[in-house]
């Protein structure tokens, strides 16, 4: 069943007089969409919630899109089937685009597994307003981790479809950063984000230091 409804032929886009940019310059930085993606156990969510944190100490505004979260409202309704697993991105996705037009640095957790679904949130970001961000962590040490014990569960079949084990997951190819989460710290792993956004000119540069 496709859940996605079709268009109206009777509704029409309506533009706004408060735009992205006015926002932007309202808030001092420019606003983008941190996806980030892994599998479960990779430090997905740690990570986009630590990035947040020093991002809102510093006077930005912020929202992470967290997978579990989500799914207790917006994707309440979507289970974990391939089909269901694309509906819930493809809503993530819009979701995110419409907080990239609100002037918010938006930081997205999903494990996404598939690349052609991460490709297609890509395609309704403005180019060079999607950051993908490879959270790497090797099976066995998201396994080891298994903090929610869904790894035990999925090995003695208990859960269907599940990332690693009984469904594929599909490594980006060309992220935009790829982080070792399984050998960087925290900190470590935050920096080399705040490192990227400061390239793309997506925080302000910081204050320099007053002279002697």
């Amino acid at each position: 069943m496709n859940k996605q409804s079709k268009k109206s032929s009777n509704t029409v886009w309506h533009s706004a007089t408060v735009t992205r940019q006015r926002r932007e310059q309202k808030n001092a930085h420019k606003s983008a969409v941190l996806w980030f993606t892994g599998l479960s156990g990779s430090g997905k969510s740690t990570l986009a919630h630590a990035v947040e944190e020093q991002l809102h100490q510093n006077g930005l505004n912020t929202f992470v899109l967290d997978g579990d979260n989500v799914r207790h409202g917006l994707c309440s309704d979507l289970g974990f089937s391939d089909d269901d697993r694309r509906e819930n991105i493809r809503r993530i996705s819009e979701t995110a685009k419409l907080l990239l037009e609100a002037g918010v640095i938006t930081l997205t957790s999903f494990i996404s597994p598939f690349r052609a679904e991460r490709a297609t949130a890509r395609s309704l970001i403005p180019h060079g307003d999607f950051i993908e961000i490879h959270c790497f962590c090797p099976l066995t040490v998201c396994e080891q981790r298994d903090v929610k014990g869904l790894y035990k569960k999925a090995r003695l079949g208990e859960i269907k479809n599940f990332t690693g084990i009984s469904s594929p997951y599909e490594e980006p190819e060309n992220p935009d950063l790829k982080i070792d989460t399984s050998r960087l710290t925290l900190e470590d792993s935050v920096e080399q984000v705040i490192a990227l956004l400061r390239a793309r000119n997506i925080l302000p540069a910081p204050a320099s230091k007053p002279t002697e």
